[in-house]
Formats: C-alpha cells, structure tokens, sequence
C-alpha cells in the first residue's frame, strides 16, 4: 500500500486516540528505521522506551520464530517452560521474589495496586505531581496530568498528590489508610525528571517506617535504559513491588509485576488473572531480549554512549536550550520553543523525535545506537 492509501485507512477505521506524524513505518533493524518510501531515519524514540536492543534484534526474531513453531497461546490453566524461565530470570535481575506477568505497563500498575490493598488492608496511594503510570481507571487515578484525568472522573478514590523530590510532603501526606507510595524513579513523561541522590531512600525509609509499602514504576527506566538493570540501583533502594514492560519483550507486548515474597503472598488463586499475560510467545521474546542485553554488555553500553550523548547535547549551548538533562540514555531537552516544530523539522532530516509537554524533547534510542548515529543527531539538532 501507499502511503496515502494507509493514512486514509487509518482515518476511515482507526479511532483517532493519537496524533500521529505523517509518516508509515515498514522495516527497522538496529537504531534505523525505514518508510515505505525507502526513507530512513535515526530512531530516537523506539517506541517509546521499548526497542532497548533495537529493532528486529536476531536474537529476539529468532526466539518469536522457533516458540511461534511449537506453542503460542495456552492460558494460565496450564504451565508453559518459557514463563517458568523468565520469572526465574526477573528474579535473578531483582531483589524480588515472585512474579505475575501480563501484557502491558499499565496492567503491571493495575496489578500492583491491588496487590497492595490486599497486602496492607489499606485503600489509599500517594503518587507524585508529574506522575505518569497509565489510562486505565486505576493506573489513571494515581496520575497527575490533569487533561488525563478530567474526562473520565470519578476515578478510584484515595489519591493523593505530592511534589516531587519532596520527603518530607510524602510523610506528612501518609495516613492510616495508606497502603503504598508509589513513583518512577526518573520521571519519563513529565521531561525526564531526576530525583536528587537522597530521594529515594529517604522514601523508603520513611515508608519503613510508617509501615507503607513502595512501589517503584520502572515500566519506562527499565531493562538498561538508564545505564543500569533498573533505575532504582542508582540509589541504593530496594522498593516492596516493581512494575515493568515496555523494553522487557524486545518489542513485543509484555508486562510484569513484581514483589517481594511477604508481599506477594497475600495474593491467593483468583485474586488477579489474566488471559494472555505470560504466554509462551511473549516469555520466550523476553527471553531472548534480556539474553541480547546480556551479550552485548548494553546496560554497560547505555551508561558509556549516553554520557557521550549528553556531553555532545550540552556542548551545543544553543540559545533555545533551558536545561538537558538525563541518565543512560534516557535524555530530556527542555526548550525556551515549542519542541513541536523541532521534531518535524528533524524527521525532515532524518531524525525521528519525541516533544513532551509541548516543550521537552525525549530522547529514548536503542541501547545498540552508534556514536556516528549520535553525532548525526546531534548535527541535525544543532
């Protein structure tokens, strides 16, 4: 099909829940993808944190072709080997102990939630302004955008709001009906927010203390994004239950749960389910993904190039440019501009971008994305 022949089906049969960029993506490979056109441009984007290992990693395709050959889908009545595999080896990466798979980041939060109220015996969550866990009607009541929030309240009630990077409102704010605190560790959709060294182990302190669970998101910052496994080993803390997707199967859906032994146990057969979640395509994508990360050293890498990266972005100094910041890479520039303009400017150029909040531009490329890549990028901002 032709491009324009793909656009108007989309318009024609496609709810229209996105804005999307008026380009058809066909093939990718690494940190290039290709329009159907013939057209490449550099991925800065994949998919949103999800192509940590890039696209069509042979080591991902190849593990999609050989389980597509002998099992696909079963449920959760049965036991399936490459689920058993994965929970094993998440456990392995984590200080936690069980696992409860499903098929996306805000499924993971869902399933988080109410493991938490089933934990403790308490209703209430604390999440932080700027926060960002998903749309569905739980993950949605603990998010703060407003514009998110508005059209579809009433949400889950018990939800309280705290700065970010603030201990001490999150201890104020903890009552006797709060069941968990729950944050990203670095706040993807709010523009790469980074907490200062102390945060987060203040807040589990804290939370030790109050007899309030932790639950850290690390649906964006997982799977080396960060230069580390998961972003909370920056800062020394071990959280209660971890949620996760995106980059965890290589590209195709899959999403996690994660808690510890005391935790995890307090949920009993039929407490949650799900019918896809942990199926036997899905584990054996995940496991070829973290095998691929695990070869080729890329949380390693991430840490090395994305220091690269964001030494080569501060050097421009450009007029526009309020702050750059960011870990590993996962990178926000925040602009004076509407960031808008700039990424269509660059995928004119080849360069595919992300603009959040109208003036923060996301940078979240493939692990395996060369410093020629980079520099190419970089030009292209510049």
């Amino acid at each position: 099909m032709s491009e324009k022949d793909v656009m108007e089906k989309y318009a024609r049969y496609v709810m229209q829940t996105y804005t999307r960029q008026p380009i058809v993506l066909k093939e990718g490979k690494g940190a290039v993808v290709k329009d159907v056109n013939g057209k490449e441009y550099i991925d800065c984007v994949a998919g949103i944190a999800v192509n940590n290992v890039g696209h069509c990693h042979p080591r991902v395709v190849s593990a999609i072709k050989e389980q597509a050959e002998h099992l696909i889908h079963i449920s959760n009545l049965y036991y399936n080997e490459p689920q058993a595999q994965l929970a094993e080896k998440i456990v392995e990466l984590t200080p936690i102990d069980r696992v409860f798979f499903c098929n996306s980041g805000t499924e993971a939060v869902e399933a988080a939630l109410k493991l938490a109220r089933k934990a403790s015996g308490k209703k209430e969550f604390i999440a932080a302004e700027g926060s960002f866990h998903g749309r569905t009607l739980g993950a949605l009541s603990i998010t703060y955008k407003e514009k998110y929030r508005k059209p579809f309240e009433p949400l889950i009630p018990g939800a309280r709001f705290v700065p970010y990077n603030d201990v001490d409102a999150i201890q104020d704010t903890i009552n006797n009906e709060t069941a968990a605190v729950i944050l990203e560790p670095i706040q993807g959709e709010n523009g790469i927010r980074i907490p200062s060294e102390g945060y987060l182990g203040a807040v589990r302190d804290v939370c030790d203390e109050k007899d309030v669970l932790l639950i850290l998101d690390e649906v964006q910052t997982g799977f080396g994004r960060t230069g580390k496994w998961f972003a909370y080993e920056h800062y020394g803390v071990e959280p209660d239950i971890i949620t996760m997707a995106k980059a965890l199967g290589g590209g195709f859906p899959m999403g996690a749960m994660c808690a510890k032994e005391d935790v995890a146990r307090c949920f009993k057969a039929g407490d949650h389910a799900s019918t896809f979640g942990g199926d036997p395509l899905a584990c054996a994508a995940a496991l070829g993904s973290i095998a691929a990360i695990e070869e080729e050293n890329l949380v390693q890498r991430a840490e090395k190039v994305g220091a690269y990266f964001l030494q080569k972005l501060r050097d421009l100094r450009h007029e526009y440019v309020i702050e750059i910041r960011g870990k590993g890479l996962m990178i926000g520039i925040e602009l004076s501009i509407d960031g808008n303009a700039i990424v269509d400017m660059a995928r004119e150029k080849g360069v595919l971008l992300n603009c959040i909040s109208d003036r923060i531009i996301r940078i979240v490329p493939p692990l395996v994305i060369t410093e020629q890549q980079i520099d190419r990028v970089v030009e292209v901002l510049g």
